[in-house]
């Protein structure tokens, strides 16, 4: 069975076959991390969705082709990636078949932004904590250079002195270090750290990211660790072989 994954960025496919609507969906998410494909027909998004590695699913109801109701029937039998669906139909019995075929959340399309923006965020964080679970037996530290971290422990140190962080902060810096070398956007650090005590709509990881800094002693101008990739988000460098070695 194809499970949800969580890539360098936030995928999603939107499958509505209103063509504006899509596109200001589209145009709202985004600017907030996300990677966004879209299709307008109900046999191509079932394609789309079962050839693709998306984070989540936004689903129509009345599309051409192929209903809603009886892509996500087909698609459940194929994959566990959260579908948020949305229908002009707002009654109860069409809520209620949604939810039973497999949906993880049912919106009308009255609907505001933010409140998708909170519907989304919520099935994505579900997901990601039901992996986390999953995997939580195999958790093993993480070292970059002269950085360590015990997940089980929460302890991290760096070169071998202990650094004292905030609940917050260690998964942040959890985060980062697993994927080393790679770009995690803001909302991919917001969703995946969503346990902790976060407003979701300000921009406390850019102060938690500079608490870390400090606490690492490093020059976000000539940084070590943390560097900031403008306009995508923060990544923890790479040790250079001859560092690493040293």
């Amino acid at each position: 069975m194809i499970a949800v994954g969580f890539a360098s960025i936030t995928r999603l496919l939107i499958v509505d076959d209103d063509i504006k609507y899509s596109q200001l969906l589209q145009a709202y998410l985004e600017p907030l991390g996300y990677s966004i494909d879209l299709v307008h027909d109900g046999r191509a998004g079932l394609a789309a969705a079962t050839n693709g590695t998306y984070s989540a699913i936004i689903l129509d109801v009345m599309l051409p082709g192929l209903n809603g109701f009886d892509l996500l029937r087909e698609l459940r039998t194929q994959s566990t990636v959260p579908v948020l669906m949305l229908s002009a139909l707002g009654d109860e019995p069409d809520r209620v078949a949604g939810l039973e075929i497999g949906a993880d959340d049912y919106l009308p399309k009255t609907f505001s932004p933010r409140e998708l923006l909170a519907r989304l965020r919520a099935v994505l964080r579900r997901s990601i904590l039901t992996a986390r679970l999953e995997e939580h037996a195999r958790q093993s530290p993480v070292a970059v250079g002269d950085l360590w971290l015990d997940p089980e422990a929460r302890l991290v140190s760096l070169g071998g002195r202990t650094l004292k962080l905030t609940s917050i902060e260690f998964g942040l810096l959890l985060t980062l270090a697993r994927a080393a070398g790679r770009v995690k956007t803001r909302e991919q650090l917001l969703l995946e750290n969503a346990d902790r005590d976060f407003d979701a709509f300000d921009r406390s990881i850019d102060m938690h990211v500079s608490s870390l800094r400090k606490k690492l002693g490093d020059d976000p101008k000539a940084p070590r660790y943390i560097e900031t990739v403008r306009g995508a988000g923060y990544r923890m460098r790479k040790p250079a072989p001859d560092s690493a070695s040293e």
